[in-house]
C-alpha cells in the first residue's frame, strides 16, 4: 500500500448506490473500481440484502473479496464460497418487540431472512415485495416466519410510511432491537450492537485496514452507522436527508454513476 493512496478501502452499498435498475452495475462504474485496485485500494460491499440475496450481483462483478451483507450480520468470503461470521436474531425477542409495536400502531406486515448460505427470505401476509430480482417464499400464516433462525424482521405499514414507521418502532423497542431504515418500504428490526457500521469494523480487521483509511458509499439512513466509522462518507445525489445530513460529500447518482465520479477524482 503505497502511502499516496487516498483511501485503503472503498466500501460500497449495492441498492441506490453502486447497483443501477435490473441489479447492474455500469461499466463505468466497474472500470473505476478496477482502477482504484490496481492503484492498491481494496473494495468492499456492504449490504443489507443477506449473501443469497447478492451472489449473482457478486458472480457479474467478479468479486472475489469480503462482503459485508445482512446489514452487517454476516461476513462473507465470496472467493470461498463461506461465512466467516453470523449473528442471529433470537425469534421470541422478534415476536416481543413485534407485539410492543402492534400495541402502539396496530397491525404490521412482516417478512424474515432466514440465516445461512442458502436460506429463504419468507414473506408473512400482507407484506409487500418491492424488489423484483429477489426470490422469496410467501407463507400463510406469520408463526411460520420463525420455523428457522432468521438474521432480521422487515416491517410494512398499512398506513405509515417508512420514516413514520421507523420513528414509532424506535421509540417502543429501540431499546431492545436496533432499528433502521434499508430503503423504500424496508425497515428493519435486528439483533442490539448490529449495523454496518459492526459488520464492517470486523471485515476491516480481517483485512487489517483501519477506518482512518476508509472512503464510503450509501444512500440509505442504514449507511449511517457505516458512514460514522469510515473517514469519509460519500452519499448519492438520491440518497435520503437523514444519510446526507451526515455525509462529507454528495455525488451523482447511482444512476448516472456517482461512485465512479468520486473514484475517478481520487485514483486517477
Amino acid at each position: 500500500m503505497t502511502s499516496a493512496l487516498p483511501y485503503a478501502l472503498i466500501a460500497t452499498d449495492l441498492d441506490g448506490t453502486l447497483l443501477r435498475a435490473g441489479d447492474t452495475v455500469s461499466a463505468r462504474s466497474c472500470a473505476a473500481l478496477a482502477t482504484a485496485r490496481a492503484a492498491g485500494a481494496r473494495h468492499i460491499v456492504v449490504t443489507g440484502r443477506p449473501v443469497p440475496q447478492i451472489r449473482h450481483v457478486l458472480d457479474d462483478l467478479g468479486y472475489t473479496g469480503l462482503a459485508v451483507c445482512g446489514q452487517g450480520a454476516q461476513v462473507y468470503d465470496a472467493a470461498r464460497g463461506e461465512l466467516l461470521h453470523s449473528v442471529s436474531m433470537d425469534r421470541g425477542l422478534a415476536e416481543v418487540a413485534l407485539g410492543k409495536i402492534e400495541a402502539e400502531i396496530g397491525e404490521v406486515y412482516t417478512a424474515v431472512n432466514q440465516e445461512g448460505l442458502d436460506a429463504e427470505m419468507l414473506i408473512g401476509p400482507g407484506y409487500r415485495m418491492w424488489h423484483p430480482h429477489l426470490p422469496t417464499v410467501r407463507v400463510p400464516r406469520r408463526g411460520d416466519l420463525w420455523s428457522a433462525p432468521i438474521t432480521k424482521v422487515l416491517l410494512q405499514h398499512p398506513r405509515l410510511d417508512d420514516d413514520e414507521l421507523t420513528r414509532v418502532a424506535r421509540s417502543v423497542v429501540g431499546d431492545l432491537v436496533n432499528v433502521t431504515m434499508a430503503g423504500e418500504h424496508t425497515v428493519e428490526l435486528q439483533p442490539p450492537g448490529i449495523d454496518k457500521a459492526s459488520g464492517l469494523a470486523r471485515a476491516a480487521e480481517a483485512l487489517g485496514v483501519a477506518a482512518s483509511t476508509t472512503i464510503a458509499f450509501g444512500d440509505m439512513p442504514n449507511d449511517v452507522p457505516m458512514f460514522a466509522w469510515a473517514a469519509h462518507g460519500v452519499a448519492m445525489a438520491n440518497a435520503h436527508r437523514e444519510l446526507v445530513a451526515v455525509a462529507d460529500e454528495v455525488t451523482l447518482s447511482n444512476e448516472a454513476d456517482g461512485i465512479a465520479v468520486v473514484l475517478e477524482r481520487l485514483y486517477g
